[in-house]
């Protein structure tokens, strides 16, 4: 190693311990206090509809003869709203800045850091691109689906109409690398007709954006809900005359056929949506009238589905499950049809979606109902008088073991080498974990191979061992008592204080501790932590 990267090592070796010794005060310095204060804006009060809401859950618990859950502290709260938003938990550096604000309001405040930070645009495009284009790598040269979620995450970030963004993603033409709303086509190109598939693309329309699985109807009609087969042929035609080539993506011939079941033989499709044909143009191309039908205000299924997913997003389960089948009827829960309603009238506004269901007291309440989850039945569950506990994905878990090994946070304005390894390890990490694939909110229990990877595997080891820029050795060096040493460690990794047994228990292992010795105590502490339950689950 060269004497200039020996002095950028010291040098950046230094500015992390400056900042972690400040960090290990039990109130951060004024200067650490002030949070990144978001964009201004004139956000309309929500307070009507979350009173609504409010008053639509007890209503349901009424009728289910049980009591919301106490209130959750606002730590708890504030772990909610990062693992939802950015996928991780906490840094130690946010919850001091959070700390540092007046009680009241500091989680609104908080929000709004949130919903203006790069982490949680990227974070939400990659979970809303799982429903738009899959998560598989799609056709060699046609899809780009990096450049497709930075463009989904720069218009997250500065909160575009959500119904324009289904717009470009139906409508757009061109190079897939200029126009990066067209991967959303191009990512169902079939080598042998070499175009895109239109029944994928009907399938992944009516999925994402009306929340029904039309594709049931693909090969016969519904059996449970009045889908027909036509419904679903009618629906894909309106992608029959769309071609995607090194020229990009264009309209062309519309030649979309389908097998006739009575005679089998080949009939021409023409286009036509499932219900409200009324609200469907005359004027424009074939996906331009599809486009126009799907966000028109008075067809209410984008606005469902919409919510429904980012109520899924944000408690770990939907209103209505599954996510992606709402009834054909219409009689959705009253919850889902109030928040629908204000987002279609609100413009549309993502930002807004996130702030309503997240001032509900379904979103505040503790996961317990009594003094432990065991005091939880379905009846909670049902009327949603407890938050629900869901498991994290894999990605939160392999973000969540980054964040907390680094008592400052970690995103973009981090060097671009930590930022690489960031990435890497959390893809081997999920790889090896287990993708949950395009059906994320599926309950899905933990495996044995899952726990040992937690157990024994590279990342927990990398980022518990001694070492100059993890947590675990900068707490072991620069905590001023075994307390407060016990007490960042919990807040590092779940995001709490320690109960006063927790406190007195693990103060007694660090009790005389010196050196090397005092290291892998509190290397031990935080490597136990990451493997309890607690961690790995939202609650």
């Amino acid at each position: 190693m060269g004497m200039r990267d020996l002095a950028f090592v010291g040098v950046a070796a230094g500015a992390a311990l400056m900042l972690s010794a400040g960090l290990l005060r039990s109130t951060a310095s004024p200067s650490m206090a002030k949070p990144r204060e978001p964009a201004l804006f004139q956000a309309a009060d929500i307070t009507p509809v979350v009173r609504d809401l409010d008053a639509m859950f007890r209503k349901e618990r009424g009728e289910h003869g049980v009591a919301p859950a106490p209130l959750a502290s606002n730590l708890a709260v504030f772990r909610r709203l990062s693992l939802a938003l950015t996928g991780t938990v906490p840094s130690l550096e946010e919850i001091r800045a959070f700390e540092a604000r007046p009680a009241e309001g500091r989680l609104d405040v908080a929000l709004e850091n949130l919903l203006h930070d790069r982490r949680a645009a990227d974070y939400l495009a990659e979970r809303f691109a799982r429903a738009y284009v899959g998560t598989e790598d799609g056709p060699f040269i046609l899809f780009r689906r990096r450049r497709f979620t930075t463009w989904l995450s720069d218009a997250l970030l500065e909160n575009r109409r959500y119904d324009a963004i289904v717009r470009d993603l139906l409508t757009e033409r061109g190079l897939w690398t200029d126009h990066p709303a067209t991967n959303f086509i191009t990512v169902t190109n079939d080598a042998e007709r070499q175009r895109p598939d239109p029944e994928r693309l009907g399938a992944r329309v009516a999925r994402a954006f009306l929340g029904v699985r039309l594709d049931c109807a693909q090969c016969h009609d519904h059996p449970f809900q009045p889908w027909k087969q036509d419904d679903f042929q009618g629906l894909a035609a309106f992608f029959g005359g769309v071609h995607a080539d090194l020229r990009g993506v264009r309209e062309g011939k519309n030649d979309y056929q389908s097998l006739d079941r009575k005679t089998n033989t080949p009939k021409a499709v023409q286009p036509r949506v499932p219900y409200r044909p009324k609200l469907l143009p005359k004027a424009g191309t074939p996906r331009e009238q599809l486009a126009a039908w799907i966000i028109d205000p008075r067809n209410p299924n984008l606005a469902r589905a919409t919510v429904n997913r980012v109520w899924a997003l944000m408690f770990g389960r939907p209103l209505h499950d599954p996510v992606d089948d709402l009834p054909a009827d219409g009689n959705v829960e009253p919850a889902l049809a109030r928040l629908a309603a204000d987002f279609s009238a609100g413009g549309y506004d993502l930002h807004r979606l996130v702030r309503v269901i997240a001032a509900t007291e379904a979103f505040r309440v503790d996961s317990a109902a009594g003094s432990s989850v065991t005091d939880l039945t379905a009846d909670h569950d049902a009327a949603w008088a407890a938050f629900p506990m869901t498991r994290l994905r894999p990605e939160q878990v392999a973000r969540s073991i980054f964040q907390a090994a680094s008592l400052s946070t970690l995103g973009p304005e981090n060097p671009w080498v930590a930022r690489l390894a960031t990435y890497t390890g959390t893809n081997d990490f999920v790889k090896r974990y287990g993708d949950m694939g395009e059906d994320e909110f599926d309950l899905q229990g933990g495996t044995i191979p899952q726990r040992l990877l937690l157990l024994n595997g590279d990342l927990v080891r990398d980022k518990t061992k001694a070492g100059l820029f993890n947590a675990s050795t900068r707490v072991a060096l620069q905590a001023p008592t075994d307390a407060r040493a016990v007490e960042i460690v919990y807040l590092t990794v779940l995001t709490r204080r320690p109960t006063a047994e927790e406190s007195a228990y693990f103060t007694a292992k660090l009790a005389g501790a010196t050196g090397d010795d005092r290291k892998n105590k509190v290397t031990d502490l935080y490597w136990t932590l990451l493997n309890t339950t607690e961690f790995s689950w939202n609650h």
